[in-house]
């Protein structure tokens, strides 16, 4: 059963009644993020290649608009934003959650998958981030991406996600220069490491899990609550002056 939105009491973080739609709505982090607004009084727009786990999302969002598409399909992503704009009348803000993480050595790596690391991770994000602008152009916005600690710190065996991290990264500063003067801000999220299906089957290697949480000063893994303030904050008029930047939540894994 879908929970009731509460009232916001600081009109700072205040979300309630702004338009934003999500892509990879049905991952680890993108349905939280979702049931997040959800509470908060948001409409929302969800979207993900994933049939099955977007589907429990839009059961525990009844009232959002769901669609199975991918952010990585330039038609798919013009219809996303016409299907908002359609049932809404605009777009506030827009959340780009979707992503892949392969690891392996680099000797090893597969070049179809690095290349395909590199198409969701960086290329769709940057297509998603242009066809949502393009319909701010006249009332401005807010856009987010989740990126990774991984732009910053040197892991072995993420190349592939390491380089699309650091270019999302980079891309993010890049069209925050181009859409400032539109008051469209773009702005990114990097998380360490955190507990999700993406990341269940690397973190249930007991030698991998342990690794990962050593290396995090604060000694646990992210959790994906970890990230709605810094979200909230980026999407709400408290955030109106924040612009191309990467925001690590990360309980100071950077600093290691």
């Amino acid at each position: 059963m879908a929970r009731k939105p509460e009232p916001v009491t600081d009109p700072l973080f205040d979300v309630g009644g702004k338009t934003y739609l999500i892509a990879g709505a049905g991952g680890g982090l993108g349905s939280v993020m979702a049931e997040a607004l959800h509470e908060r009084g948001a409409k929302l727009v969800l979207f993900d290649t994933d049939e099955t786990t977007l589907e429990r999302v839009g059961e525990a969002i009844p009232d959002a608009l769901v669609r199975v598409a991918d952010m990585n399909n330039q038609a798919a992503l013009a219809e996303m934003v016409q299907l908002t704009r359609d049932r809404f009348g605009n777009i506030d803000g827009a959340i780009n959650a979707a992503g892949l993480l392969p690891m392996a050595a680099a000797t090893t790596f597969d070049e179809a998958m690095f290349r395909e690391c590199i198409d969701v991770n960086l290329t769709a994000a940057f297509l998603f981030s242009r066809t949502v602008a393009e319909q701010m152009q006249d009332s401005g916005g807010r856009i987010v991406h989740i990126a990774s600690v991984s732009s910053f710190v040197a892991n072995p065996g993420y190349a592939a996600y390491a380089g699309s991290k650091a270019g999302l990264a980079q891309m993010v500063r890049v069209l925050a220069r181009e859409w400032a003067p539109k008051n469209i801000l773009i702005n990114a999220i990097g998380p360490a490491l955190t507990e999700t299906p993406l990341t269940r089957d690397y973190l249930s290697d007991p030698g991998f899990r342990s690794g990962v949480i050593a290396a995090i000063p604060m000694g646990r893994l992210g959790e994906a609550d970890d990230l709605i303030g810094t979200l909230l904050l980026l999407l709400s008029p408290g955030g109106g002056f924040i612009t191309g930047q990467t925001i690590y939540v990360d309980g100071g894994r950077t600093l290691v």
